[in-house]
Parts: structure tokens; sequence; C-alpha cells
């Protein structure tokens, strides 16, 4: 069964966390100690044996950090940047403990003469070799299943929009090593299929497969209108032994992340988990917004001085053409662009959108949209305040009115502020491209907003931000 087989790996695991822990850090100890580093930047008074002693103490706190942090976690979904981040905590709390029990210890003579490079080496040794282990076997079991090997048996129980999910992300992800042997429904007929996954019975027939022993696990699927039978089905479940995971059908109405607490033993989950709505998250995001556009306007400050000398020059009207937009809490804002159209009237211009080849739009008007040049005065929207760096592109009044009564979820979009860029901007929905799908990005940042994932952003809309297909 694949929980032998996980017991066995954790152990594997083990032993090469321990062996790769000890190479760290006697490569340490020979790189600054061994090498004679150490000696051309002060005395070692310290003999190799208490070095060596020192490590007995080290290693089984290391395991008890990697415990801590869930290192030994099924690597089947686990990203390698969750893993390395899992790694690189563990060590800086290491790292923090080792320090600490210098600093305290320095009374003692052997104590005060440890090296302190040493510690910071091992730190630095042990995050690269750990995560180069973790990479190593992650390839190794990924190639595996690929090849059909390691795999872990899954029922699914009730076919529904959730389960038609999760058959195309197993599908889509050979590397799981996930096998589904079949839907259990009692709506569709026996035999019918849903991308080669088949409806192999009805739930009365749960029972009976389970007394097979020959599943994995069971993943709960029902649709929103069968959930009367999920008490029964998770009894007869934890009744075999077999692992169960419920996968909810509400996946439209309901995050990715729900927000969850506990009011007295009664589960609560929040509609709309928003990690920015926490001050502490919003204060970092503002601090690097005005950093990020102070340093934007310094480095675009030539070229936004030539693009208005060339507007002025070539186009009657002002440089900089102000928009109004919905922002934050759908509040209106003044949006600042780079006048790239003739002048116009306002009362036309507010619920037109530009169409290939629009005649309002200007010479340089068409090089400074397909470059994003024309973006660039909003670095002064975002020391405002009105903006972001990153965030959902705002809309006008006019169609922020029409798509919130077309689109679903439209106007969740406000609960942030607007950014300069974003995570649909990146993915390729600018422009004339699906609203739907922009809408869909757009909900995915909000809920699942983390420093890194705006830098992330920041660094995909410099290869491939800037240059826009589809503005006209």
């Amino acid at each position: 069964m694949i929980k032998d087989k996980q017991t066995s790996l954790n152990r594997f695991h083990v032993v090469l966390d321990v062996l790769v822990t000890a190479v760290s850090y006697l490569l340490a100890w020979y790189l600054v100690i061994g090498s004679g580093w150490a000696a051309s930047h002060g005395k070692n008074t310290l003999s190799f044996g208490f070095y060596l002693g020192a490590l007995l103490v080290l290693v089984p706190c290391y395991l008890i950090f990697y415990l801590f942090f869930d290192l030994y976690a099924p690597k089947r979904i686990l990203g390698r940047r969750n893993e390395f981040g899992k790694i690189f905590k563990a060590n800086t709390i290491g790292l923090l403990v080792f320090g600490l029990v210098l600093y305290f210890g320095r009374k003692e003579s052997h104590l005060y003469n440890f090296s302190q490079r040493l510690v910071v080496c091992f730190y630095v040794t042990n995050i690269l070799l750990l995560t180069a282990e973790r990479n190593a076997i992650r390839l190794v079991l990924r190639s595996m299943r690929q090849k059909g090997y390691n795999q872990k048996h899954i029922l699914l129980v009730g076919f529904s929009t959730a389960a038609k999910g999760f058959v195309d992300r197993v599908l889509q992800n050979p590397k799981w090593g996930y096998q589904i042997r079949g839907i259990l429904d009692d709506t569709k007929e026996r035999g019918s299929a849903y991308n080669g996954v088949k409806v192999i019975g009805c739930i009365e027939d749960l029972d009976y497969i389970l007394e097979q022993n020959s599943l994995d696990e069971i993943a709960i699927t029902l649709r929103l209108g069968e959930y009367e039978k999920l008490r029964r089905i998770v009894a007869l479940c934890e009744k075999s032994g077999v692992h169960t995971k419920f996968i909810p059908d509400y996946g439209n109405v309901i995050p990715t992340i729900p927000y969850t607490e506990d009011l007295q033993g009664l589960p609560i989950i929040h509609i709309r988990n928003v990690p920015l709505n926490n001050p502490l998250n919003a204060a970092v995001k503002r601090i690097v917004d005005i950093g990020g556009a102070l340093v934007g306007i310094t480095l675009f400050s030539p070229i936004m001085l030539f693009v208005a000398l060339l507007i002025k020059l070539t186009s009657p009207g002002p440089v900089i053409y102000c928009q109004d937009r919905v922002g934050l809490h759908n509040r209106p804002f003044r949006m600042y662009k780079f006048r790239s159209m003739t002048v116009q009237d306002p009362g036309r211009e507010k619920s037109k959108w530009t169409t290939p080849g629009d005649s309002r739009v200007t010479v340089i008007g068409k090089i400074i949209r397909r470059t994003s040049i024309d973006e660039t005065p909003q670095f002064f929207n975002i020391l405002k305040g009105d903006m972001s760096l990153v965030g959902p592109r705002p809309e006008r009044p006019f169609f922020v009115e029409k798509f919130k009564e077309e689109i679903p979820r439209y106007m969740i979009k406000h609960q942030v502020r607007p950014g300069l860029t974003g995570w649909a901007q990146v993915n390729g929905y600018r422009g004339d491209t699906s609203i739907l799908k922009r809408i869909e990005h757009d909900l995915y940042y909000i809920e699942n907003w983390t420093l890194g994932f705006d830098f992330k952003i920041m660094v995909l809309t410099v290869f491939k931000g800037f240059i826009n297909k589809n503005a006209y």
C-alpha cells in the first residue's frame, strides 16, 4: 500500500537528511578551518574532535526543526518553492538557536572560541545541499510515477464540478502519481465517463468496494444537493480505515484558501479571505509601493521627458491625460496617462473602448500604447496612494457599472488598490481579451497575495509585460 511506501520514504528522507546535514557541517569546517582560512582571520584554538562532538548535538536538533516545518510531508503536490521556503525557515531557526547557545555559553572557554564563520558557512551550505537533495528525490519520484510506479489509487464518490476539476488536474499532472479508479454516482449511468474516468457504480456500492482493501484514498466529490449523504459516506470510509478527503463543490462561492475561525468549537468559514486587509500586510505593501514608485520615476524620467516633448510637438492638446477610474473601496480617482489620442469629447470617450485601427490614436500614441510607456505617469498615482505597483487594473466607472451586473464577483477586485501591473496582465489578459479570465486572475491574486507574489509579477512584467499586442 502507498502508506507503507510513504513511511519507508520518510525513513529514507531522515537518513539522507542526517547525512546531508553532517556533510554540510563538515564541509563548512573544512572551508573555514581545515583549509586554513580561519587561521588567516584569527586564531582557532578548538580541536577537530570538539567540533565533531558538537555535530552529535546539532544533527538531532536540526531533524526536530525539519519535522516541525513539515519537511517530511508527501511530495506529490508540494512545490519546489514551498519546500525551499520550509528548508530556509528551518535552517534560519537553527542559526538563531546556534547563535543563542554560543552567546549565552560564551563564559565557557570552549564555546567562546567556537568559530562564528563556521556557523554562517554551515547555514548557507546546509540550505544549498538540502535543497539539492530534496529536488533530486522529487525528480526521481516524479520520473517513477510517470512510468507507472509509486501510484496512489483513488476512488471518487460523486459526479460533480469538483470531480471534473480533480480529474482534469490529475490528468494534466501525471507526475503526481494519482490513478483514479472510477467514480461512484447515483445520477449517472454506469459506464458513462468523463475524460476517460468511468462511473463504475452507485454510492451504495462503496461498502463493497471498501471491503476489497485495494484503495489508497477516497475523495468525496458530491454535488451540493447531495450533502445529506456525506455523514454516511464518511462513516463507511472511517470504518474501513481508508484515508478520506473532501473536495467541496462550492469552488465558485468560497475561495481557494478560505479563512476559518473556531467559535467555541463551531467552525466558521469566511467567504472571502483578503490578506491585504491585514494592517501589517497593507503597511508593508505600501512601503514597497512608495519605494518602487520613486525608483520607477527616477529610471523612467528621461523617457517620460522625451515622450512628453514628442506628444507636445506632434499633437495639439495636453501631454498628460487624466481619466476617471474606480479604485479601492469603489472610490473614483483620476488616473494619469500620456495622451495617446486626439483630444475628444469626454462624454463620448468615457463609454467607448479603443478598437483596432482606431483613428483617434496618434502616431506617437500607437508606439507608447504598444510598449506601455503611456502608463508610466501612474507612478505618481502610486505615490499619492490611489494605486499600487501590483494589483487588478482599474476600469472606468461606465464599465464598472456594466460589468458588476454581468460578471459574478467582479466588484471583489475593488477590495485592494488597483495596480500598474497585475497577475492577469503578465498572463496575457490585457486589452481586448476575456473579462472573465481577467477577473479569475485578479481574484486569485487578491486571495493569494504575498510580498513574494508581488515581486514575481514585477519580474514577469519586465520580461513579458511591457509589449502589449492587444493595445491599439
